[in-house]
C-alpha cells in the first residue's frame, strides 16, 4: 500500500503510522475487526474497534481517490494538455469533488449551445468580445452563419462559447464554492401547506440559517419537506458581491462581457456550487445522524439482562385480544394464551381475563411481566397494575417493542414459532427482550429498532454497514454462549457466517451440547481460520475447561497454564485472585513470553469468569404502579428510562403511554452541545415534569430540578 496513504491516515486519525500498516496487514490476512482489536493488541497499539475501522474505512476511500485521480489524468494526458500545475493540482486534491472540478474543462461533453457554436467558426467572434473591439457589431457580420443567421445571433453564440469557458474555471468554481460557504444561508418556504396536515414542518415554512452554521438534522428536515413537496427551499447569497469579483478580472468591459458574467454567476457556477454543497451538507448531516443512530443502538443492546426470571411477554391490543407469552429463564416458551384485558370487550371479559392472568402468573411462578409499548399499552399496563395488587412479589416493565412486528413476520421467526401466530411471536420477543436484549434484537433489522433519526432519509448502504458494525462489536465485546445463541446471533460472531452459524446449531441438534471450545471444530464448514477468528468469542458455561467459558482465546492456553504454574494456582478461590491481582505484569509477560496487554486481558477473565460486560449497565425500571397524564404535576419528580437520544433532546420512558421529551436546554444548568454528552440509550434517570400538553398527550421533561432552575 501507497506510503502517502498510510501518512495521510495518521494525520487524520491522530494515530501512529506503524498502527496503521499492522491494522492494514492484519486485514489483508482476513482477520475481522473484533479479532484484531481484541487478541491483536500489541500489534495495534491497543486500538478499538472503532479506530480500526475508522483506518480500514479511510483506506478504501484514499485508494478510490488514487484511482479515480489515475483515471483523470490519463484522460487528460491523451488530450495533451496536462500541464505539471494541473498535474500537481490534481494529486494534491484532497476530495473527489475537487478532482471533478479540475477535471471538467477537459471532460467529454454532451453537444451544448458552445460547442455549436464553435463548430459554426465563431470562437474568433468570442475572442474580439474579449478584446473589447469597438466595431464587434461590425466585425460580428463576417461571423453571420447558418443557424446563427443574424449579427445578434451570432453574438449570442459568442457568449455561450465564453460563458461555457468561464464556468469552467477552476479559481471562480473555488472561489464561489467558499463565498456560499462563508456567507450564504439557506432557506425554506411553505410550497404547500395541504400536504402537511399535522404542520410537522411549520418552523421550516418561513426559515433561514447560514450554511456555516446550519445543523443536521435540519438539513434532513428541509431534504425530507422538499421531497414530499411541502417546503421549497433555496439559497440567499450576495449575488452583487459574486458579480463584482468576476468583474474585476477585465480591464475593460463592455456588455457583452457583463452579460457573460451574469450569466456564468447566475445560470451556470452559483447553481453548481449550490449543488455541490447541498450534497456536501446532506452527506455530513447523514454521517451524524447514523453515528447518533449507532451509538443509540450501541447502548440499547448493551441493557444489561435480567437473568434467570419467569417472564410473561404481553402483547397489547383491543379489539383482537392480548397476546401472552410465558417464557422460562433460558427464553424457552411455555405457553400462549389470549386475554380480552381492555375495551371494547365487556365487563364480564375483563373480569374474566383478571383470573386469567392470575392463574398463569400463580401456575408459572412469573416474576415479571413485560408489556408491550404498542397500540393499548397504557390500558394494559393499568389492568397489569390491578392484577398485581395481589401479587406484591411480581413486577412489570414497559418494553419498547419496535421492531418486535418485524421480527414475529419474518422467516426467522416463522422458522423458530411455525404454528404460532404473528402476534404470539410478537409476545414471546416482548419477553425475551427483557430477558436478552441482545439475543432477541439481533433477529431484527437494526433500522426497525426505533432508536434513529431520519434514518429513512440517509443513505440505507451507508447506515446497514455502520449499524451491523456496532452489532458484531457488541456481540463479540458481550461473548456468545455457543450451546444456547440462535443462528441470527452466531452469525455476528467474528469469523462466521450465516452458514456456519447454522450449521453448529444443526450440530447442537445432532449430538447434544458442545462440550468444549476444541470440538466446535468438529462442526461441518468451520475451518482453522474460522476458528481462530471465533473460538474467543464463544463461551461454554459447564465446560470442563474454565477457560472456555472466558474470553481468553485457544491460542494462549498453554500460557495460562504456565501462568497458573507458576502462582500455584489450581482453582480459582480468592486466594487464587489476591495472586492473580499481585501479578508484576511486565515481569511475568516476559517469563511467559507474551504481549503484556493479552496477559492484563488474560487476568480480567481468570479473576471474573464467565463476566458479561452487560452487568455494569443499569438494569430496566421495573414497576408495580401506574400513571396517567392525568397523575401528573408540574414539578413532580419521577424515574424514568432513556428510549431515544436524538439531536435536539432524548426520548423517556416514565410510565406513560408515549415517552417524555427532555429538550436539549433542558439537559443541564451550562451548555450542552449533544445530548449524547449526557444521557445514552438505556439510562435510567431522574427527570421532572416541566410542561404538561394534555390534550396532545405531550410530556416536557427536565434533568434539572425545576427549583434551581427558578
Amino acid at each position: 500500500m501507497e506510503n502517502s496513504n498510510i501518512i495521510k491516515i495518521a494525520q487524520d486519525l491522530s494515530i501512529k503510522e506503524s498502527q496503521i500498516d499492522k491494522v492494514l496487514e492484519l486485514t489483508a490476512e482476513g482477520n475481522t475487526i473484533p479479532f484484531i482489536a481484541r487478541y491483536r493488541k500489541e500489534l495495534t497499539g491497543n486500538l478499538d474497534e472503532v479506530q480500526i475501522k475508522a483506518i480500514i474505512d479511510l483506506d478504501k476511500s484514499l485508494m478510490a481517490l488514487a484511482d479515480r485521480k489515475a483515471t483523470v489524468l490519463a484522460k487528460i494526458e491523451e488530450q495533451g494538455k496536462l500541464t505539471p500545475q494541473l498535474r500537481t493540482a490534481i494529486e494534491e486534491a484532497s476530495k473527489l469533488a475537487d478532482v471533478e472540478e479540475l477535471y471538467l474543462p477537459y471532460k467529454e461533453k454532451r453537444r451544448t449551445k458552445a460547442t455549436i457554436a464553435r463548430e459554426a467558426g465563431l470562437f474568433p467572434l468570442a475572442r474580439l468580445i474579449l478584446q473589447n473591439s469597438k466595431a464587434l457589431e461590425q466585425e460580428a457580420e463576417n461571423y453571420v452563419t447558418e443557424g446563427f443567421e443574424t449579427v445578434d445571433k451570432a453574438l449570442a453564440g459568442a457568449v455561450d462559447i465564453l460563458v461555457e469557458a468561464m464556468s469552467e474555471d477552476n479559481k471562480l468554481r473555488s472561489w464561489t464554492y467558499n463565498e456560499i460557504w462563508t456567507y450564504s444561508s439557506l432557506t425554506s418556504s411553505l410550497k404547500d401547506q395541504e400536504k402537511d396536515d399535522n404542520q410537522t414542518y411549520q418552523i421550516y415554512y418561513d426559515f433561514s440559517e447560514p450554511v456555516s452554521k446550519i445543523q443536521g438534522y435540519r438539513v434532513l428536515a428541509l431534504n425530507r419537506g422538499e421531497k414530499q413537496g411541502i417546503l421549497k427551499v433555496s439559497f440567499e447569497h450576495n449575488i452583487d458581491k459574486m458579480i463584482r469579483f468576476f468583474e474585476v478580472r477585465f480591464k475593460e468591459r463592455n456588455s457583452y462581457i457583463d452579460e457573460v458574467i451574469s450569466q456564468t454567476v447566475k445560470k451556470k457556477i452559483v447553481p453548481a456550487m449550490e449543488r455541490r454543497i447541498r450534497t456536501e451538507l446532506t452527506e455530513a448531516a447523514e454521517d451524524g445522524a447514523i453515528s447518533l443512530f449507532s451509538e443509540n443502538l450501541r447502548n440499547l443492546l448493551l441493557v444489561s439482562p435480567l437473568k434467570g426470571k419467569m417472564v410473561l411477554g404481553f402483547d397489547p391490543a383491543f379489539r383482537t385480544g392480548a397476546k401472552l407469552a410465558v417464557v422460562d429463564q433460558t427464553g424457552k416458551l411455555m405457553t400462549t394464551h389470549v386475554i380480552y384485558p381492555v375495551p371494547p370487550a365487556g365487563q364480564a371479559k375483563i373480569e374474566a381475563s383478571k383470573k386469567e392472568l392470575a392463574e398463569l402468573i400463580k401456575t408459572y411462578q412469573i416474576e415479571i411481566i413485560a408489556i408491550g409499548n404498542g397500540t393499548a399499552s397504557r390500558e394494559s399496563e393499568a389492568f397489569v397494575a390491578q392484577v398485581l395488587k395481589d401479587f406484591p412479589e411480581v413486577s412489570y416493565v414497559i418494553v419498547n417493542e419496535s421492531g418486535a412486528s418485524v421480527y414475529s413476520a419474518s422467516e426467522l421467526a416463522r422458522h423458530e414459532f411455525p404454528d404460532l401466530t404473528v402476534e404470539k411471536r410478537s409476545a414471546i420477543s416482548i419477553a425475551r427482550r427483557l430477558q436478552d436484549p441482545l439475543a432477541e434484537l439481533v433477529k431484527i433489522d437494526p433500522k426497525s429498532i426505533g432508536v434513529g433519526q431520519y434514518q429513512h432519509d440517509v443513505s440505507q448502504k451507508k447506515l446497514a454497514e455502520n449499524l451491523d458494525f456496532v452489532v458484531d462489536t457488541v456481540v463479540n465485546q458481550v461473548g456468545v454462549n455457543v450451546n444456547t445463541a440462535s443462528p441470527a446471533l452466531l452469525s455476528h460472531v467474528s469469523g462466521l457466517n450465516k452458514t456456519i452459524s447454522e450449521n453448529i446449531v444443526k450440530y447442537r441438534e445432532e449430538n447434544g451440547q458442545i462440550k468444549s471450545r476444541a470440538e466446535i471444530k468438529k462442526v461441518p464448514r468451520l475451518g482453522a481460520k474460522a476458528f481462530e477468528q471465533a473460538a474467543g468469542f464463544l463461551r461454554i458455561p459447564d465446560a470442563k475447561n474454565i477457560l472456555d467459558n472466558t474470553g481468553v482465546h485457544p491460542e494462549s492456553y498453554k500460557a495460562v497454564e504456565k501462568l497458573l504454574a507458576l502462582l500455584e494456582i489450581k482453582d480459582l478461590d480468592e486466594s487464587a485472585k489476591a495472586k492473580l491481582q499481585a501479578v508484576s505484569i511486565g515481569q511475568m509477560a516476559e517469563q511467559l513470553e507474551l504481549g503484556q496487554e493479552t496477559l492484563k486481558d488474560i487476568i480480567e477473565d481468570l479473576l471474573k469468569p464467565g463476566r458479561d460486560l452487560r452487568d455494569d449497565f443499569e438494569a430496566p425500571v421495573l414497576r408495580q404502579d401506574v400513571l396517567d397524564i392525568s397523575d401528573l404535576e408540574i414539578g413532580q419528580k419521577l424515574e424514568g428510562t432513556v428510549r431515544n437520544v436524538v439531536d435536539f433532546g432524548a426520548f423517556v420512558d416514565i410510565g406513560l403511554h408515549d415517552d417524555g421529551l427532555i429538550h436539549i436546554s433542558q439537559m443541564s444548568k451550562t451548555f450542552v452541545k449533544h445530548p449524547s454528552q449526557v444521557v445514552s440509550v438505556g439510562d435510567v434517570v431522574t427527570v421532572w415534569v416541566s410542561k404538561i400538553d394534555k390534550e396532545r398527550g405531550k410530556i416536557n421533561l427536565s434533568l434539572v430540578d425545576l427549583r434551581e432552575l427558578s
